[in-house]
């Protein structure tokens, strides 16, 4: 009989996860808030099997997931290695950023007025939901949450190619001060800010709309990406001076 003491077993990081009826979502989903918020770093190599096991599922449904990834440019594969989580620089969020202020913030002028009653309700949901996830700091819910509100909010232009293009950039975006944010607990205050907006869209406000998005995509480059709050000249490139947070 051995004499050496227990050794106890390292804590994963990761959430082993139930089997709901979308297996490829929810794992999908893990993964992609993982990358965006750090979890997984920028140049890290993984191998499906691997976080199949880190996860209790087969190799399957993560690889299924990556390859969703890499086509949302979140990750590239590595051929016999697995996939590598894409680098992305502060000039390359500055850029993203830029890009989602161009197209967004000027959308609200087509969603003003055109909200019916059963949209704002679902819109209302999906923004209390935002607050109670950011209350309990799951980053998962709230990312999820957040995604599906801002595409269903950009959806009342009619355009579905600006939803899936600004999706996209969301996506894209690297966050990695939101998980402390969310210890803080003042991702929530970010999270009202989805309220706020409805209110104003809600009173027919379509330039006060236009500028409250305006300073919560501007969170993207500056808050959420590293707890610190920066100016709109680092968002955008504008030399006005005016804040983004």
């Amino acid at each position: 009989m051995s004499t050496h003491p227990h050794t106890p077993e390292p804590v994963s990081p990761w959430t082993p996860l139930e089997r709901p009826l979308n297996l490829r979502e929810t794992v999908l989903e893990q993964l992609r808030t993982a990358i965006i918020t750090g979890r997984l770093a920028e140049g890290e190599v993984v191998s499906a099997p691997s976080l199949g096991q880190a996860l209790g599922v087969s190799a399957t449904p993560v690889r299924e997931a990556m390859m969703d990834l890499a086509r949302e440019g979140l990750v590239e594969t590595i051929k016999n290695k697995g996939f590598r989580v894409t680098r992305m620089s502060p000039s390359d969020l500055q850029d993203l950023t830029q890009i989602r202020l161009l197209l967004e913030p000027p959308a609200m002028q087509y969603v003003v007025g055109n909200i019916p009653a059963e949209i704002r309700a679902e819109l209302d949901a999906l923004a209390a939901e935002c607050v109670r996830a950011a209350e309990r700091e799951d980053l998962e819910e709230y990312l999820r949450t957040d995604r599906e509100f801002h595409a269903l909010l950009l959806a009342r232009t009619g355009n579905p190619q600006l939803v899936e293009l600004a999706t996209s950039l969301r996506t894209r975006t690297r966050l990695y001060g939101i998980a402390t944010l969310a210890r803080e607990g003042k991702l929530g205050d970010s999270a009202r800010e989805h309220q706020r907006l409805l209110e104003v869209l809600g009173e027919d406000d379509g330039d006060a709309a236009e500028a409250l998005l305006r300073e919560h995509i501007g969170h993207a480059s500056s808050l959420w990406a590293t707890g610190e709050s920066a100016s709109a000249t680092d968002a955008t490139g504008a030399s006005d001076g005016s804040a983004v947070t």
